[in-house]
C-alpha cells in the first residue's frame, strides 16, 4: 500500500486538505468549498473527510498528517510584534494575545489539530507534524514540478518570521538560499494598497492587480522614496513608520494618508483616477522586486529553470514579467500557490522524509494532475439529483454535448460549465466554469454585471487550445493554471485610433478580435488547454473552433460575488437559477433556462438532497 500523508493548513485564511500518495498529490481541497463561506479559515473537517472518501481509506491508514506552519514559532514573532509595538500596540495586544495562551489557543493548534481530527471518528489519529510556513510553500512549488533541479522563490505576506524565501531544489531535497523576514514584507506592502484602495486585505488584492492597467504609476517613485528601499539583488525593507499593522488591526493610517493624497477609498465607494494610479503604481514596484529577485536566484543557484509559490505568486502579471524577461529558461507556478497549498507542500515535505520519491518526473509533466484534485460527480448521480427534483434536462453523450455547447456560445448563451473534478487553488480551469463567446464585446459587461454581480473593470480570462495559443497570445511557455499575464497578439489586435476615455471609459473601447478577454493595455491571463490534462474542456474548444475559427473562450469561475466557486451539483444549480446563465452543463446532461420551473431563494428542494 502506498504510503499516505494528510496536508493540512487552517485557522488563518482559505483553510484546506490535501492528501498525498507516495508523494504524489491525489486529492485535495479547500474547505470554502464544502461550508460555502468564502476564504473559509476553520479547521477543514469536510475537505478533510472528502480526502479521505477520495481514496477510500480512513486516517488509521495514513502514516502521518502534516500542519503547514509552526505555531510556537509563530507566537514568539507575534509577541515580539506586540512587544515592539509597545505601548502604541496595546489595543492590538488585548485582541491578540489572549487568542494565542487561551487553552485551546492557536499557542497549542498541533493539539487542536489532533482533537479535531479525533472529533471526525474516522479511525486513529497519526502523528500530527507542525512543518514551516515557507517550507510548505516551497515544497509546493518544487516537489510536484516537472524539473529534476530548480530555483525556488516563494513571495507572500508572512509565515512564521519569513515572508520571501529562496531555495535550491535537486532531486529530493530543497536547500535554504536566502530570506527575507517580518516586518519587511512586499506581500503586506501590496495589502496595504488593496486595503487604502478600498477593498479586503487577502482576497482584493488580484482586483488591483486587475485595476492597474487603467492608471499610470506616478505615484512609483514615492513608493520607492518613501515606503520601500529595494537593493540590487532584490532584498528590500520597508519604512515602518507609514505602516499600522505592527500597532494595530488596520494597514494604514494618517502618514499614508499624506503620502497619496488624501483618505482611504470607502469600500464600494466610486473608483477614482487615485486608485487606478495607486494600482498602477504599487504594480510596477512588485514587478520590479520580484524581477530582481528572480535574477539573484539564477544567479545564486545557477538553475534555469524556477518554481513559484505564495500569495505573490497569484499575481499574473508579475509572472508574466518574469517570463518575458528570459531570466529563466521555463517558469512553473503552484496552481494553489496561497496557503491552501500549504497543506499539499507540508504533506509532501513529510512524504520525502519517509522516502517518497518524485516519480512523474519520467512523464515530462508536473504531478498536479492539472489542478483537478477535487470532488467529482458521475452521471448517475446527476441524474439523481435531476429526477429527484423534477428538473428539465436533456441527456447527450459527450460529442454531443459539446456541438451544443458550442453552438450556444457562437450564439451569444453565457453557459455554466461543471465537469469532473473540481479544481485545487482559486483559478477555474474548465472544470466549474462559465463560459462566454471571447468576440463579442458586450460579454464582459453582461457576464460581470447579470451573472457575477462584480465590478464592471474587472478582466475575464481566455482559455485557448494549447496549440492554437501563440497564434492569439505572445506566450514563451504554456500557462495551464491561468498564472500568467500576456499581450495579445499583434494579428489580434485592433487600432483604437484617438480617444479621450479615461479610467473605466478604456473598457468600451474594442482592441482585438476577442475583445472580452482583452484588458485595456492589451493583455489577458491566459490558460493553454491540452487533452491530456482536460479532455472535454479542450473537447469543447475543439468544437467552437470548429463552428467560429476562434479557439478562444471567456473563463471565469463558476461562483458570484462573495461566494466560493461551486462543488456540487446543487450549488451549480442554485448559481445557474439565480443568475443569468442560459444554459448549464451538469456533466453530461444540458439544462436551459427557458426550460426550469420558477425559482426562488426560498424553494424548498435546496435542503433536500445537499449532496455535499
Amino acid at each position: 500500500m502506498s504510503d499516505l500523508v494528510l496536508g493540512i493548513s487552517a485557522f488563518y485564511h482559505d483553510s484546506a486538505s490535501a492528501l498525498v500518495a507516495d508523494g504524489i498529490p491525489v486529492a485535495a481541497a479547500q474547505e470554502e468549498r464544502f461550508s460555502r463561506r468564502r476564504h473559509d479559515a476553520s479547521f477543514p473537517a469536510q475537505a478533510v473527510r472528502y480526502c479521505l472518501d477520495q481514496q477510500g481509506v480512513s486516517l488509521a491508514d495514513v502514516s502521518a498528517v502534516a500542519y503547514y506552519e509552526d505555531p510556537q514559532l509563530k507566537f514568539r514573532r507575534v509577541l515580539a510584534t506586540l512587544l515592539g509595538a509597545a505601548p502604541t500596540g496595546f489595543e492590538s495586544f488585548r485582541e491578540t494575545f489572549p487568542s494565542w495562551v487561551a487553552p485551546n489557543g492557536k499557542l497549542r493548534t498541533v493539539n487542536r489539530v489532533r482533537q479535531e481530527l479525533q472529533s471526525l471518528n474516522l479511525g486513529r489519529v497519526p502523528d500530527v507534524i507542525a512543518r514551516r510556513h515557507h517550507e510548505s510553500h516551497a515544497m509546493s512549488a518544487f516537489i510536484p514540478s516537472p524539473y529534476e533541479s530548480a530555483a525556488v522563490l516563494c513571495i507572500d505576506g508572512v509565515g512564521e518570521w519569513a515572508t520571501t524565501t529562496m531555495w535550491h531544489g535537486r532531486g529530493n531535497e530543497l536547500r535554504p538560499v536566502a530570506e527575507v523576514r517580518f516586518p519587511h514584507s512586499l506581500g503586506l506592502l501590496y495589502s496595504a494598497f488593496t486595503y487604502f484602495c478600498g477593498f479586503k486585505v487577502d482576497s482584493g488584492e488580484y482586483k488591483v492587480m486587475g485595476l492597474a492597467p487603467y492608471g499610470t504609476p506616478r505615484y512609483a517613485q514615492v513608493i520607492r522614496d518613501r515606503l520601500i528601499d529595494i537593493k540590487p539583488d532584490g532584498s528590500f525593507r520597508l519604512d515602518l513608520r507609514y505602516f499600522e499593522y505592527l500597532r494595530g488591526q488596520v494597514m494604514t493610517g494618517a502618514a499614508f494618508e499624506k503620502l497619496f493624497d488624501g483618505p482611504r477609498r470607502v469600500p464600494e465607494g466610486p473608483l477614482t483616477q487615485r486608485e487606478f494610479d495607486l494600482a498602477a503604481s504599487v504594480q510596477k514596484v512588485t514587478e520590479e522586486v520580484v524581477l530582481k529577485l528572480a535574477r539573484t536566484a539564477r544567479e545564486r543557484t545557477g538553475e534555469s529553470k524556477l518554481c513559484l509559490a505564495g500569495g505573490v505568486a497569484l499575481n499574473c502579471v508579475a509572472n508574466g514579467k518574469v517570463i518575458d524577461a528570459g531570466i529563466f529558461d521555463e517558469v512553473w507556478i503552484q496552481p494553489a500557490a496561497g496557503d491552501a497549498g500549504g497543506a499539499l507542500g507540508a504533506a509532501q515535505a513529510v512524504a520525502l522524509e519517509h522516502g517518497a520519491q518524485r516519480s512523474h518526473l519520467g512523464t515530462g509533466q508536473d504531478a498536479m494532475s492539472g489542478s483537478l484534485l477535487g470532488p467529482e460527480f458521475d452521471d448517475d448521480t446527476i441524474a439523481e439529483f435531476l429526477h429527484a427534483h423534477a428538473i428539465p434536462h436533456r441527456r447527450l453523450d459527450s460529442a454531443a454535448l459539446a456541438d451544443s455547447v458550442a453552438e450556444a456560445l457562437a450564439d451569444g448563451k453565457i453557459v455554466g460549465w461543471f465537469q469532473g473534478r473540481m479544481e485545487f487553488g482559486p483559478r477555474a480551469l474548465g472544470a466549474r466554469s462559465i463560459l462566454g463567446d471571447p468576440r463579442d464585446a458586450e460579454t464582459q459587461s453582461t457576464m460581470n454585471l447579470k451573472i457575477k454581480f462584480r465590478e464592471s473593470f474587472r478582466p475575464f480570462a481566455p482559455a485557448v487550445l494549447a496549440s492554437d495559443a501563440k497564434d492569439y497570445f505572445d506566450l514563451r511557455q504554456e500557462s495551464p493554471y491561468m498564472l500568467v499575464v500576456a499581450e495579445v497578439a499583434a494579428a489580434q489586435q485592433l487600432e483604437v485610433g484617438q480617444t479621450n476615455a479615461t479610467g473605466l471609459e478604456l473598457l468600451r473601447l474594442r482592441r482585438s478580435t476577442i475583445p472580452a478577454v482583452t484588458h485595456v493595455d492589451y493583455s489577458a491571463r491566459v490558460q493553454t488547454v491540452t487533452e491530456a490534462a482536460n479532455p472535454a474542456y479542450h473537447r469543447l474548444l475543439t468544437a467552437f473552433k470548429a463552428r467560429t475559427g476562434c479557439p478562444v473562450l471567456v473563463n471565469t469561475s463558476f461562483n458570484v460575488r462573495g461566494e466560493p466557486i461551486v462543488n456540487t451539483p446543487h450549488d451549480a444549480y442554485t448559481c445557474f437559477m439565480r443568475t443569468n446563465i442560459d444554459l448549464l452543463a451538469l456533466g453530461n446532461f444540458l439544462l436551459e433556462k427557458e426550460a426550469q420551473p420558477a425559482w426562488s431563494e426560498e424553494s424548498d428542494w435546496r435542503e433536500e438532497i445537499p449532496l455535499d
